[in-house]
């Protein structure tokens, strides 16, 4: 077996909607599905296979029973499966937030830091993401504005709509604005330093938690400069490698590719509905289904209608 249909984890934080239920066929009985891991080995919330010997164990369990050559020669330099892949819908605006590199995250949490990318799936007429700093700020001023709740007038909103793609590094201030949807590509990492949080409370009615001091000590305050050119892929780093796959099922309705043993291959399919084949298997999928390829699994198909992201790991650059 070298297709495995992905089940995630399921997410209900507050800013949630419930689009991805709706919409996107998640099978889940609460009123608030915020975010779904599709791919993931995150103790905090594991993805599990849906088909075949291994239904119902975890990701990380199918890779313990069949061993590390399933994540490919490029994953050698990891300790651990190096990628996390969410579906995020936020129905209200998330907190604002800001991510540690590796050596910090590494040395006061445990786990690594986080590098990610957005890709946006739907957005509102109106919204945007915050994204760094309109101007560089000084250590002093970063702390008096947040101490009283006037962060927001220095950040920079950027207005996004379908197709939209940003890449955040670690230390870069940022934030989700409500009415978007959003396919989060990341680092293995669940680590998030809060820093403001429009007063919200949580289920047991306080306010959640922020970690100002260990925001201060990884924020860059200063503008993001935008337009790393990862052509011809949408976002390429030394952890993920991100393309668009596009089938319109008129003037193209297959794609072939083929996974090395360097690397195992991840799809996620924001929208569409045909098949997944590689070696006599095939699979259906529609619009929300993500899939695992291991490494060297060889020529697969898609057939059918979609939009898609297909996430791969590269060798580290020197």
């Amino acid at each position: 077996m070298a297709l495995l249909k992905l089940e995630p984890a399921c997410k209900d934080y507050l800013w949630g909607g419930h689009r991805l239920v709706e919409d996107y066929h998640k099978q889940y009985p609460g009123e608030v599905l915020a975010e779904t891991w599709e791919l993931s080995c995150h103790p905090d919330g594991p993805s599990r296979i849906g088909n075949g010997a291994y239904r119902g164990k975890t990701l990380k369990e199918y890779i313990e029973a069949e061993g590390r050559q399933v994540l490919g020669s490029h994953c050698g330099r990891f300790a651990e499966f190096p990628i996390l892949v969410k579906f995020i819908d936020a129905k209200e605006n998330l907190s604002i937030q800001v991510h540690p590199d590796n050596g910090y995250a590494l040395e006061h949490e445990g786990q690594y830091g986080k590098t990610e990318m957005w890709y946006v799936m739907e957005a509102g007429e109106h919204a945007f993401l915050y994204y760094g700093f309109k101007e560089e700020i000084g250590r002093e001023e970063f702390v008096r504005r947040i101490r009283e709740d006037t962060l927001l007038e220095v950040l920079h909103a950027v207005p996004v709509r379908k197709g939209d793609i940003l890449f955040i590094e670690p230390g870069t201030i940022h934030a989700i604005g409500k009415d978007i949807l959003i396919a989060e590509i990341q680092q293995n990492s669940n680590v998030t330093y809060r820093v403001y949080d429009y007063g919200r409370v949580g289920k047991d009615g306080k306010k959640r938690d922020l970690h100002i001091e260990k925001a201060l000590a990884v924020t860059k305050r200063v503008p993001v400069v935008r337009g790393k050119n990862s052509y011809p892929h949408v976002a390429d780093c030394d952890y993920f490698t991100v393309d668009h796959l596009n089938l319109d099922g008129n003037v193209t309705n297959k794609i072939e590719g083929k996974v090395s043993g360097g690397s195992f291959a991840g799809l996620l399919f924001l929208d569409g509905r045909g098949t997944v084949s590689t070696w006599g298997e095939a699979l259906d999928y529609e619009k929300g289904d993500s899939f695992f390829l291991p490494a060297g699994t060889g020529a697969f198909t898609i057939d059918g209608t979609c939009d898609a992201l297909l996430i791969t790991i590269r060798e580290q650059e020197n």
